[in-house]
């Protein structure tokens, strides 16, 4: 059993870590775009699960938080919609 449990770690580490990069928001995602880090995490496994913490992963609150609500202008505070009149 204890020559299991390393490798069941790295394993759950490395779903874990793609898990988070496919749910993570792509314009939150640091320093490549989301589709070449998922590519890294499945091709380079721990190697690129830890390079996507170290490099990749989005900083601030994470998923399942509150988000922040946009404010609703009525029509005639909305700038965007006076300057179309």
């Amino acid at each position: 059993m204890s020559r299991l449990l390393p490798p069941l770690l790295i394993v759950a580490f490395n779903i874990y870590t793609l898990v988070d990069c496919a749910r993570s928001d792509e314009t939150q995602i640091r320093n490549l775009p989301k589709w070449a880090w998922i590519l890294i995490i499945i091709l380079t496994l721990t190697f690129g699960s830890i390079a996507y913490w170290i490099a990749g992963r989005p900083k601030g609150p994470r998923l399942g938080g509150p988000k922040p609500k946009r404010r609703i202008l009525p029509p005639d505070d909305d700038p965007d919609f006076l300057g179309r009149l």
